[in-house]
């Protein structure tokens, strides 16, 4: 028996240590090296010299013991792991010169590289930060707007990376940037970034082949967010079994999208408002749970994204294509405006969200396209007027794209405009107070199916669904609550082929209502129960 006990004690250690038995792969420890744990001696250049003399014999492992280190920038080489043990603090330091000192890079006739990060990398293979201690940016000495300001990683036109296990906090500002990187894991990290301005969470910047999986990210700004500062996409992205909260976006692809996303999966997330820290940028409850955009060209193209929950958050799910057209590389000329389809959301469950609504908005003869949303239950705090309801909705193409950026909807639900291609199935609106708008607008939406759908009517509400200037919609298997005043509303000469099929409503007082420039064929009713 205790023969077996000193053997599972054995393999434990072998899976846990830093050092691999029997690999010509050696660990270096920064104490060797000078590096003095008192949180108050400056270490860069002992770590460095660890990092150094590591790679040199072929790379291996730099073991940070339990302690505080403090450190400016530390630059990584080729086939390193930098393992922060338990109890470990590295802290980035308060002073501004000790970041971004120029490093040559290897292999280059003279090239050098230069960041304000405390662990940065370009143009390296086979490298990872791993352990279970803290990097610890001290962002709050950098509490400024013009400028640079550390983050607490960036790596570059790296591949073959490995994030694991530990815990990053309060940067100068974006915690973590990985641009235009290949085979990139982060798994098991918790990051709590609330101390500066543009304190994101995890940014993933024209990256190819991403898995981001079981991490707890927090943050001010944007938590975990998708950027293209390139005109490469970000491509082949899973993200999967996190906790995410944000001030800002929780879940986001833009706002940079020169590139755009594409083949992207993002699965079993649960999504919260801050509840340990106050705002610096967005909204104390945050902006968005989900949040698409493409505004500087780019293409947004197969994305699916499936049970999630979201809690007090603002606006649950939003989707934009814009024309803001920011350049990205010299000489480019103005991009045109981007691609935005095939995106499936399903099983996702929102509760304790503001009043504005979700919405999905192309611009005119620029379509989003192919949207398919199922499985979708939403609670709102309700509260809308009818001249909201009523409200004419500024095109703002050129706008920064923002789920508040159009103010409270015409719809408590979903306000959809210049989409081509929509599908709601199964999808359960609730509202906290009475809410006096439409559940659903359409503005020059063309293919559209609503199918079963269950939404609470106000008495002398608008219309439970508006279409406007749209064509080819399909509504079925609705049946709307007992008392309801007004189904469907239709406006504009453009509205034609409104079908109505298979739907209960045998509870309405009035099923449609058109304006008078609505084409009188413009509605189709079948095989519907009927107000007695």
């Amino acid at each position: 028996m205790c023969k077996q006990v000193f053997l599972m004690a054995s393999a434990l250690l072998f899976l846990t240590s830093p050092v691999t038995v029997g690999s010509a792969k050696k660990t270096y420890n920064i104490l060797d090296f000078g590096a003095k744990p008192d949180g108050k001696t400056l270490c860069t250049q002992a770590i460095q010299n660890a990092v150094d003399q590591c790679a040199e014999s072929g790379g291996g492992t730099v073991y940070f013991p339990a302690g505080t280190w403090l450190s400016g920038t530390i630059y990584l080489e080729n086939n390193i792991t930098l393992w922060l043990d338990s109890g470990c603090l590295l802290l980035g330091s308060k002073e501004k010169k000790d970041y971004g000192r120029p490093r040559k890079l290897h292999g280059t006739e003279g090239e050098t590289f230069s960041y304000w990060a405390i662990i940065a990398g370009k143009n390296l293979k086979n490298i990872a930060i791993c352990g279970r201690g803290t990097i610890d940016g001290q962002g709050s000495n950098f509490k400024y707007k013009n400028g640079p300001r550390p983050k607490n990683v960036y790596l570059e036109n790296c591949s073959d990376i490995l994030i694991e296990g530990v815990n990053m906090r309060s940067a100068g500002s974006w915690m973590q940037h990985y641009r235009q990187c290949d085979h990139l894991t982060i798994r098991d990290i918790s990051v709590f970034n609330h101390v500066s301005y543009n304190n994101d969470g995890l940014n993933i910047d024209s990256c190819r082949d991403v898995i981001i999986a079981g991490c707890r990210v927090d943050s001010d700004d944007d938590a975990i967010v998708l950027k293209s500062l390139t005109l490469n996409p970000c491509e082949n992205i899973t993200i999967s079994d996190c906790l995410v909260s944000s001030h800002c976006n929780s879940i986001k692809m833009g706002t940079e999208s020169g590139g755009g996303f594409q083949n992207i999966n993002v699965t079993n997330c649960t999504i919260c408002s801050p509840r340990y820290s106050k705002v610096i940028y967005g909204r104390q409850r945050g902006l968005a749970g989900v949040a698409l955009e493409i505004v500087d060209g780019g293409t947004l193209d197969r994305v699916a994204i499936s049970n999630l929950t979201i809690k007090g958050v603002t606006v649950p799910i939003f989707m934009r294509l814009g024309n803001r057209a920011r350049l990205y590389e010299k000489d480019q000329s103005k991009p045109d405006i981007g691609k935005f389809r095939n995106v499936i959301i399903s099983n996702i469950i929102a509760t304790d969200c503001s009043q504005i609504g979700c919405s999905i908005t192309g611009l005119p003869g620029h379509n989003v396209e192919n949207i398919i949303l199922t499985n979708i239950h939403l609670g709102f705090e309700g509260t809308g007027s009818k001249e909201d309801a009523s409200r004419k909705i500024p095109e703002k193409p050129t706008s920064y794209p923002e789920s508040v950026m159009f103010g409270t909807l015409p719809a408590y639900g979903f306000f959809c405009r210049h989409v081509k291609g929509l599908k709601f199935q199964n999808i359960r609106f609730e509202t906290s107070s009475p809410d006096y708008r439409h559940a659903i607008v359409f503005d020059d939406v063309d293919e559209a199916v609503i199918d079963s759908m269950d939404a609470p009517f106000t008495p002398k509400a608008a219309g439970m669904i508006r279409c406007t200037n749209s064509q080819n919609i399909f509504i079925r298997n609705c049946r709307p609550p007992n008392l309801t005043e007004l189904f469907l509303d239709l406006n504009g000469s453009r509205t034609k082929n409104i079908m109505l099929l298979s739907n209960d409503l045998s509870g309405v007082k009035e099923i449609a209502n058109s304006s008078d420039d609505v084409p009188q064929s413009a509605l189709v009713l079948l095989a519907n129960q009927l107000p007695k």
